[in-house]
């Protein structure tokens, strides 16, 4: 099943010049944040694609209770269903860590990591051979504190809410990918 990116599913609706793509291109030329109205729509219309007829993940999406509301009211209007939703749970600073040195390659998009995932061969891809690697310009402390801010303020919550509607399964996010992987997995299969 797809995972969906909200910031996948922005810059894909704004390459493909859809109409909620056109307003959010507008709307971020201006330097100015997405507002939640364009943001769901844009989810809305990725729910409607194909490859998402046996499921999807969402990926930062829902990141208000403004939002879980919409999705919940779209779900409905589409007669989906949500199975779970699933937290993962991680130190402040092991996540600034993690996050500040994630790259990627350029040409395939397998994820790296500085300290936890080198690829085998220095400089060169494990998937593609490729050795154009990239990395978000704001995945850097600063910025992913000031992020850590927002999801305290905004996002955390979430997890009270989908807590109330029995939803949430937690995940000790500390453990290594296979364990980790493990347990998404193990919920996913019994939801």
């Amino acid at each position: 099943i797809p995972q969906l990116s909200t910031g996948d599913m922005l810059r894909e609706a704004v390459a493909a010049e859809t109409e909620v793509g056109k307003k959010a291109k507008a709307v971020m030329d201006a330097g100015q944040l997405v507002s939640d109205e364009i943001v769901n729509a844009i989810v809305s219309e990725r729910l409607d694609a194909d490859d998402c007829k046996n499921g999807f993940i969402l990926d930062g999406y829902p990141r208000t209770l403004e939002q879980a509301d919409a999705l919940e009211k779209m779900l409905s209007e589409k007669g989906i269903g949500l199975d779970v939703v699933i937290e993962l749970k991680v130190d402040d600073e092991a996540l600034v860590e993690r996050i500040s040195g994630r790259y990627t390659c350029a040409n395939c998009g397998e994820g790296y990591q500085d300290s936890f995932k080198k690829p085998e061969e220095e400089g060169k891809c494990d998937r593609c051979g490729g050795t154009d690697f990239k990395r978000r310009p704001d995945d850097n402390p600063d910025t992913l504190r000031t992020r850590l801010m927002a999801y305290y303020k905004e996002t955390s919550p979430l997890l009270g809410y989908y807590f109330a509607k029995d939803s949430l399964k937690s995940i000790d996010g500390m453990g290594d990918i296979a364990e980790i992987s493990g347990s998404i997995s193990s919920i996913l299969e019994s939801a």
